[in-house]
């Protein structure tokens, strides 16, 4: 059996592979300029990375020709996935940081699977089931993990990032349900600039209501953060975002999203290393645990 008999499954691993990068940059490019105007410079960046990568692959500088029915699904996907998913989850970066936020985003899968059950008539094997369980567990468990506080007690996890990054993974997982509505056959790349269109203009009309253009421009000055968050609109919402949906295009979507959900995994690594994160032995079980339920959904 070859690698590429897995195509939904490989394509949600690479996703996770970019997200990784970008939630390393966009923490950081937050920290420096807030989570509010990296949300909407990313989008913009990553919609001029869309339409030059769809004039030199199918011709289209906007996806014009897709039907009227998969604009308005998508548009909808847009919506839920860019504007009040990320929003939730970019703020819950700033608050409880990249991993950790990541951590309690593998709820996904739960999510995904239950909505692709109710709304599209997806049934996972009980092997698929096992997978997930592993999954969701290992990295759940290190969430539960109690962080000790400067003073040396016990300290819980600030109770508005936990909501937030879940409110994050629940826009995540009803943005992919949406997406794999609208999307059907058609190109990733070309569905992901349409729902890219949603999402600017969900955070213009958020911008002008709390008047923040100002917060925004004033980013647009700023190098180092607008470096990260170049790195991040490449590796997010251009590459990033289009896997996952050729990954839902192509595999069950609880499936896909669980695989998705090794981010937290993927970003012990550097945690470590560029922001000198303190990992337990907790954590790294929880992660060998994660990676085994993973490596179940390649059994099949």
């Amino acid at each position: 059996m070859t690698s590429f008999s897995h195509p939904g499954e490989i394509a949600a691993l690479l996703a996770a592979f970019c997200w990784t990068i970008t939630a390393l940059n966009f923490e950081s490019a937050g920290k420096r300029v807030g989570s509010l105007p990296v949300n909407l410079i990313r989008l913009v960046l990553a919609f001029g990375f869309l339409s030059g990568y769809g004039a030199w692959s199918r011709g289209h500088w906007i996806p014009f020709d897709a039907q009227g029915d998969q604009w308005l699904w998508l548009l909808f996907s847009g919506l839920v996935g860019f504007v009040i998913g990320d929003l939730s989850l970019f703020r819950a970066f700033v608050l409880i940081g990249a991993r950790l936020s990541m951590l309690i985003f593998a709820t996904v899968p739960i999510f995904a699977a239950l909505l692709g059950w109710v709304l599209l008539g997806e049934h996972l094997s009980p092997l698929d089931w096992l997978g997930m369980a592993l999954t969701v567990g290992g990295v759940s468990w290190v969430v539960l993990e109690r962080k000790k506080g400067e003073n040396g007690e016990r300290s819980s996890l600030p109770v508005t990032g936990i909501l937030l990054a879940l409110a994050g993974a629940a826009g995540q997982a009803m943005g992919l349900i949406l997406s794999k509505i609208g999307m059907k056959d058609f190109d990733p790349f070309a569905a992901t600039q349409i729902r890219v269109v949603a999402g600017i203009v969900g955070f213009s009309v958020l911008f002008t209501v709390l008047n923040r253009w100002k917060p925004t421009f004033d980013a647009l000055r700023n190098g180092p953060a607008m470096k990260r968050i170049v790195a991040g609109s490449v590796f997010g919402p251009f590459l990033g975002v289009s896997l996952s949906l050729m990954a839902i295009q192509r595999t069950q979507t609880g499936v896909a999203a669980t695989i998705m959900s090794l981010v937290p995994v993927l970003i012990i690594p550097p945690a470590i290393l560029l922001f000198k994160e303190r990992v337990s032995p907790r954590a790294f079980l929880g992660a060998i645990v994660a990676v085994s339920g993973v490596a179940i959904l390649f059994l099949q």
